[in-house]
């Protein structure tokens, strides 16, 4: 089904505002870039400017696949999903490019960026190793919501 089927139940795609202030109330995504295999996913904790980018803070080892992958990496998608309960939930599908930021940038950026929510391991582990800031470019983005009442008290709605 596509998503203009699915508008009968209540689907509806989201407008560019409703998509900016989704990504200003959320913290935490999924990354993908490409491989010559399979995509390489990854959670990760995101700053959102508001406009057209997301910030991601990498904790890196030694090796670092995703470091690795996000350097050759020409395009990448990033999910972002919020699922309150069966009948309200929104995604946002976003398209773009990902590099460091430059060290010039570093300081400006860094004092306007608030990372809201951070898995407590990549937090203590950011204190001891090093970490690089990057930025997500978004090119295109696509979102689907539903905020439906579920069966059974959508026909009640209208009566009171």
């Amino acid at each position: 089904m596509t998503v203009d089927d699915l508008a009968e139940y209540g689907m509806e795609p989201m407008t560019d505002e409703t998509i900016r202030r989704f990504l200003a109330a959320q913290s935490v995504g999924v990354l993908g870039l490409p491989t010559e295999t399979e995509p390489l996913l990854r959670p990760l904790s995101f700053w959102f400017d508001g406009d057209s980018a997301l910030y991601f803070v990498y904790v890196l080892g030694e090796q670092s696949r995703k470091e690795t992958v996000t350097n050759t990496a020409e395009t990448a998608r990033f999910l972002v999903y919020s699922a309150e309960t069966p009948f309200q939930w929104r995604s946002v599908l976003l398209c773009g490019s990902v590099g460091e930021v430059p060290e010039s940038e570093l300081s400006a950026l860094l004092e306007d960026m608030e990372i809201r929510w951070r898995p407590a391991l990549f937090e203590r582990a950011s204190l001891e190793e090093p970490t690089r800031l990057y930025r997500f470019e978004i090119t295109a983005q696509s979102g689907i919501k539903h905020l439906g009442l579920p069966p059974g008290l959508e026909s009640h709605k209208d009566t009171h």
